[in-house]
């Protein structure tokens, strides 16, 4: 194991954080949550248990920074500008057999090891359905989706689609394959790219109004 146990307050190795990091991910892949330990992360890591310690107080936390680095370390609050935006983000993530793979293991956790998966949605999931959500809200009100959508009701259909995708589709999958798969999908909620502001938010827009 490498001698990386500095006393607390010296500057921490990058290079440690990212062999951490990178063996919690291959054994979260691997393994799942419940069967990955903060020994095994450092024994994989070539670093000891203490210094896993120094940077992550328990294993939620460990895995919770394992995703959040997988994905790039994504804002909390994301902008997104559009519902293309919204469908090329989510287009990205199931092309990519990695993060679909990463992506079971994580709903897997929701039974297996359900600290993570509540900790996690504390933290950063509902921040993102709020995101999520507000760009559904634009595109209704520019005429895009109908009047009566339930933005909640459509958020669950479409993260719900994420998941049977994942589940019945093959990891080789290509890009333009999963985005027609999401098209079709709003398309069969009512989502027309080309509406129109509702009369009442034309009217709201005018000068003096």
């Amino acid at each position: 194991m490498a001698n990386d146990d500095r006393a607390p307050g010296r500057p921490r190795s990058g290079e440690a954080d990212a062999a951490i990091l990178g063996a919690s991910l291959e054994l979260l892949i691997e393994r799942g949550a419940e069967a990955t330990s903060i020994e095994q992360v450092a024994r994989r890591a070539g670093v000891t248990r203490a210094t896993v310690y120094r940077r992550f107080p328990d294993k939620t936390r460990l895995l919770i920074a394992t995703v959040e680095a997988a994905y790039g370390n994504p804002p909390r609050n994301p902008e997104i500008g559009n519902v293309d935006q919204l469908v090329a983000g989510w287009t990205a993530v199931l092309a990519d057999p990695h993060q679909r793979r990463l992506l079971r293991r994580l709903y897997g956790a929701i039974e297996d090891f359900p600290e993570l998966a509540r900790t996690y949605q504390e933290l950063f999931g509902r921040h993102r359905d709020q995101a999520r959500r507000d760009v559904l809200a634009q595109a209704r009100d520019l005429g895009q989706l109908p009047a009566d959508t339930d933005l909640d009701v459509l958020l669950d259909v479409l993260t719900g689609v994420v998941w049977q995708h994942l589940a019945t589709r093959p990891d080789t999958g290509a890009a333009d394959d999963v985005e027609r798969f999401l098209r079709a999908v709003l398309h069969q909620a009512g989502y027309r790219p080309g509406g129109r502001p509702r009369e009442a938010d034309r009217q709201g827009r005018q000068p003096g109004r």
